[in-house]
């Protein structure tokens, strides 16, 4: 029936997604399982949105179905395959999807189209038997924000209004995580943060003070919420410079297209397969574009 359901709503869906974008570990909570045994059977649980089904590839997937897509879920389930692993995939994305169900209706209020948030719609179907999980949010509760602040959100004091919405992000973030441990209690989980979302194609255009307010929070998403996060290998986007180039993103200047997803693909298999992922950076020119 979730099939069924995410078949209807994603036929309605591509035919809006560009527009609706640019609106506006282990057992213990201290440290990431290791990696997995050379040749083992691994169960992949993917968390996040249109980025699961791979969106803006030349291959995209139907939402809930393992196919052999060219996004960065299916990217790395084609490598570990490659070296030796057995590897099934849950894929659990929502196209326009947010985090809680409060930037759902923070959005709607503002005119965007979300079609679901993880809390509710994705985090109670993470396999139990996942060995490991994905979690790629916040590019859409960003452009959420912004949206907001553009009707006025905030009044005269729009920084303070951001802020104010990242800490509920890292509210929710907690209990998207302790869900998840909950359901996979010995998955290892790899958190992607966001880049600094005012230097990609998509925003080429806006105004100043949307790009400074998509920094803001894209910015503080990552170095206050995803950078911090205990138990978890975080894949750094913010600082890795191949993320902000135009040739990686696919027509809308949002999502990646092929060349993007592959980049991200394989640091998903470096990040499961690696004792010693290196952690994000404290600071990098790209924090402060704008």
């Amino acid at each position: 029936m979730r099939i069924l359901c995410a078949l209807s709503l994603f036929a309605g869906l591509l035919a809006t997604a560009c527009s609706q974008f640019s609106g506006g570990g282990g057992n213990t909570p201290t440290s990431p399982s290791g990696p997995p045994a050379a040749g083992s059977s691994l169960v992949y649980s993917a968390v996040g949105a249109s980025d699961v089904i791979g969106f803006g590839s030349s291959s995209v997937c139907i939402p809930f179905e393992d196919c052999n897509g060219a996004g960065y879920v299916w990217v790395a389930a084609r490598q570990l395959r490659s070296q030796g692993y057995t590897v099934s995939v849950n894929p659990l994305g929502i196209p326009t999807a947010v985090i809680s169900r409060s930037f759902q209706d923070l959005g709607t209020q503002n005119g965007r189209t979300i079609a679901g948030n993880l809390i509710e719609g994705e985090m109670p179907f993470v396999s139990r038997s996942a060995s490991f999980v994905t979690i790629f949010i916040g590019a859409n509760d960003v452009n959420t924000i912004t949206a907001a602040l553009g009707n006025g959100a905030g009044g005269s004091d729009p920084n303070g209004y951001i802020d104010q919405k990242v800490a509920t992000f890292a509210s929710d973030m907690s209990t998207l995580l302790a869900g998840i441990r909950a359901r996979a209690t010995s998955a290892r989980i790899i958190v992607i943060n966001l880049p600094n979302m005012a230097g990609l194609p998509y925003l080429a255009g806006a105004s100043l003070a949307q790009k400074q307010a998509a920094q803001r929070a894209s910015v503080k998403i990552t170095t206050n919420v995803i950078n911090t996060l205990q138990g978890v290998t975080v894949i750094d986007l913010m600082c890795d410079s191949r993320f902000y180039q135009g040739s990686i993103y696919s027509s809308d200047g949002f999502h990646p297209n092929d060349a993007g997803y592959a980049i991200l693909g394989a640091e998903v298999v470096n990040a499961e397969t690696s004792s010693s992922y290196p952690a994000p950076k404290a600071s990098c020119s790209q924090m402060v574009l704008y």
